[in-house]
């Protein structure tokens, strides 16, 4: 991972590999791993970096994930991604249904609001959508520290990938019951509204085995985010400028 590399190379240790970033829709670092064999990383680290960061400065993500992360996913990420991938794949049969969904909200709502209200309304929408999917599900998973990947059980993995949010009636509206996301990830068939039925089993086996159970309140998990965000940028740019 980023934090390996980095410390590797303070060390003086040589790797038979430069570092290479992994990033996720919105351009947020959020992991790292050694991966072009044959390359030194004082060779490919400096200049790597220095091109990377006139685009795409990593180490000030947490400042600008507020103008490309949530607001832009699911009105423009998502949109641009599903609707390329059926046309590259020629899933034309599913791109005519999704198209028809934008012709079927139109018919709908252009005759109350007009063509330009509809299509502000409609961005609207996803804007909304994009803030709370974001948000709700990057609590869980960004925020976890997994620099060293042991050898694990699946039990284990998932405790190790995933946390909750402390269960109360706002917490359990306001993501949908995804607070308990650790009962879902063990459990992913299993309806929602049941995890947290299931929850203290779960409790109960991690304690026996000497497994940590991670929960926290609503905010500190989504400052948690930042938090995270700003940590791996500092590392990115450690590893690839050496500083």
């Amino acid at each position: 991972m980023l934090a390996g590399a980095a410390r590797s190379q303070r060390a003086g240790r040589a790797q038979p590999w430069g570092p290479r970033v992994q990033t996720d829709r919105t351009g947020m670092v959020t992991a790292g791993r050694a991966g072009v064999p044959g390359r030194s990383p004082s060779l490919l680290s400096p200049q790597y970096g220095k091109k990377k960061l006139k685009y795409l400065p990593y180490n000030h993500q947490h400042e600008y994930f507020f103008l490309v992360g949530p607001p832009l996913l699911i009105p423009v990420y998502f949109q641009y991604q599903i609707i390329t991938a059926m046309i590259v794949r020629r899933d034309w049969v599913d791109l005519a249904w999704a198209l028809s969904y934008y012709t079927r909200f139109f018919v709908t709502y252009a005759p109350f609001y007009g063509v330009l209200g509809a299509v502000i309304f409609l961005n609207f929408i996803r804007f909304l959508e994009s803030h709370w999917f974001v948000w709700v599900t990057q609590m869980n998973h960004i925020v976890m520290e997994i620099d060293h990947e042991p050898f694990r059980d699946w039990f284990s993995s998932q405790l190790a990938a995933t946390c909750n949010v402390e269960q109360s009636f706002f917490n359990d509206w306001f993501s949908g019951h995804l607070n308990f996301q650790i009962e879902h990830h063990l459990f992913p068939t299993m309806p929602r509204h049941n995890f947290h039925k299931v929850a203290p089993l779960v409790k109960s086996l991690c304690a026996k085995h000497g497994i940590q159970y991670q929960e926290k309140p609503l905010l500190q998990a989504l400052q948690d985010i930042i938090r995270s965000l700003r940590k791996s940028g500092k590392l990115w740019l450690d590893a690839y400028l050496h500083k």
